[in-house]
């Protein structure tokens, strides 16, 4: 029995080799592969003494030889594919170790584009795919946590049966079709392509997850194949509490997006399905937090947390006092998770320290969204830090009230559209959205915020096509407005704003959230 081993992951290489040549297997290898066998002591071959043929062109020519190809393609069962392969000396190859040329690694570290063009793998893809295609006779593993199972079925049968050929298989197709997609994507982003003309997105699963949005719906999630500069969520490590589901992890993700507006100082942000209901700095994080309870008690009830800083001892206490699903932070202290562990099913977070940084922002990038029959791709809607307003109202915005717009300008791109959030200059006073008229939306905060709107900033993510809404926002207190304007009843807006004594600047930018 002959077995091809080639790989650039050399994790569990050695005893998986050792256990083939334990059950009969004479071992062909090829670069590194050889030299670690070799080094530990594994008889091998090197793959050009077996085809009689050398490497050419600096290694880029290697296994692409019918004796390779014959024997990893070659259908024993048929008499004339047996007799051809004896008349040209082409014995089967029957397994098959090949991971790929490490091309994501090579990218992520800053490598050049000739570096990067020299880790675009040839007769890998070339390999895996003549076992794959050829399953009935080859096993084709290429995941490394694969060699113990597949070792067991050959130590206990004597071969690997079919429903292991097939999975293998499958997972040999994912893999080069995720190789390849990798590297479509990063010639389109070398080109400053964002949108080509044929897309292939490519994610390894994380987990199984218990069901959907509901019980009724499966689910699961992925993640990209490397971990991004900035924290992420699908990269966090979990420090304890249940499993996450579909929903916590949806909230999580809203929870950081709103986070990362503010990093400048310590922040607490709490979410419930999918909507901010809580949102404050201060210069103390447990302040920040307890603030951001205040504004809304009855929806942080069940809530998802997010922070900017190490979670402290007072902090975790505080959080304690309520029941919550999951906390997402840079860190905690060894105080604070003893503080918590009492409340075994919390889920806890560790984004890392880069979400402790003041010049923590996500990286821009594209947000995709499926429909029926298709994908939706854009921009993200980017953090604007250096946003330049044009007041439009007879009175300008003090210093405190500008300030006042510019948070409750941050926090209104996070709120479901037709999106209106009350604010200070420091943390959520109330918020309206998800309605299907923009004067709906006014009236739902105003009912939540009451008499804490006095002399609050009021932002709208799309212009006021009436004064309507204008007019019931002086009405709750509001001192000032922001709102990106472009209406045909501008004039009307703005003259309601000066009837009112309030300051109004207006953005040209429009933060819809659908």
């Amino acid at each position: 029995m002959l077995a091809l081993l080639s790989v650039s992951d050399k994790r569990g290489l050695v005893p998986f080799a050792q256990g083939l040549v334990r059950l009969g297997f004479r071992l062909l290898s090829t670069g590194g592969t050889l030299e670690a066998l070799k080094g530990a002591g594994v008889p091998a071959t090197k793959v050009s003494e077996h085809t009689q043929s050398p490497e050419i062109l600096g290694g880029r020519v290697k296994t692409l030889h019918p004796r390779i190809h014959g024997g990893l393609l070659g259908r024993v069962e048929l008499e004339t594919d047996r007799a051809e392969m004896k008349a040209h000396g082409i014995e089967p190859i029957s397994l098959v170790a090949v991971n790929l040329y490490p091309f994501r690694q090579t990218v992520a570290s800053g490598a050049a584009e000739a570096d990067v063009i020299e880790q675009i793998d040839i007769g890998g893809p070339a390999m895996v795919r003549a076992s794959a295609k050829n399953f009935r006779h080859v096993s084709i593993v290429v995941d490394p946590d694969d060699y113990p199972a597949v070792l067991a079925e050959l130590e206990q049968h004597k071969a690997v049966g079919e429903e292991t050929r097939r999975k293998l298989m499958r997972k040999a197709f994912a893999h080069t079709a995720a190789y390849d997609a990798s590297i479509s994507a990063w010639l389109s982003s070398a080109s400053g392509e964002s949108f080509p003309g044929e897309l292939s997105l490519t994610y390894q699963k994380a987990q199984d997850l218990r069901y959907g949005e509901n019980p009724h719906q499966r689910g699961a999630f992925y993640r990209e194949h490397s971990a991004p500069a900035e924290p992420t969520v699908a990269f966090s490590k979990v420090l304890q509490g249940k499993e996450l589901s579909y929903n916590n992890i949806l909230d999580l993700d809203a929870a950081l997006g709103l986070l990362l507006e503010f990093p400048e100082k310590p922040c607490a942000v709490i979410i419930k399905h999918n909507t901010p209901c809580g949102v404050a700095v201060d210069d103390a994080l447990v302040k920040a937090y307890r603030t951001a309870r205040a504004v809304d008690e009855v929806s942080a009830f069940g809530g998802i947390v997010a922070l900017n800083r190490e979670v402290d001892e007072a902090t975790a206490q505080a959080m304690a006092e309520t029941f919550l699903e999951a906390v997402i932070a840079p860190s905690y202290s060894a105080a604070a998770l003893q503080a918590l562990a009492a409340k075994k099913n919390l889920r806890l977070l560790e984004a890392g320290p880069a979400l402790a940084s003041p010049q923590a922002r996500p990286r821009a990038q594209l947000d995709a969204r499926s429909v029926s029959g298709g994908l939706l791709l854009m921009d993200r809607d980017a953090v604007e830090p250096t946003l330049t307003w044009k007041v439009v109202s007879k009175r300008s915005p003090t210093p405190e009230e500008e300030r006042a717009l510019r948070f409750a300008w941050k926090v209104c791109k996070h709120v479901k559209s037709n999106a209106i959030v009350f604010s200070s200059g420091d943390q959520l006073l109330a918020q309206g959205g998800g309605q299907t008229n923009r004067v709906d939306s006014v009236r739902i905060a105003m009912k939540r915020g009451g008499d804490a709107l006095k002399g609050s900033a009021v932002a709208s993510d799309a212009f006021f096509p009436f004064r309507d809404g204008l007019d019931e926002a002086a009405r709750a207190g509001a001192t000032c407005v922001v709102h990106p304007g472009g209406s045909v009843r501008d004039a009307e807006v703005i003259a309601a704003a000066d009837e009112h004594g309030m300051a109004m600047v207006l953005t040209g930018v429009r933060h819809f959230r659908h």
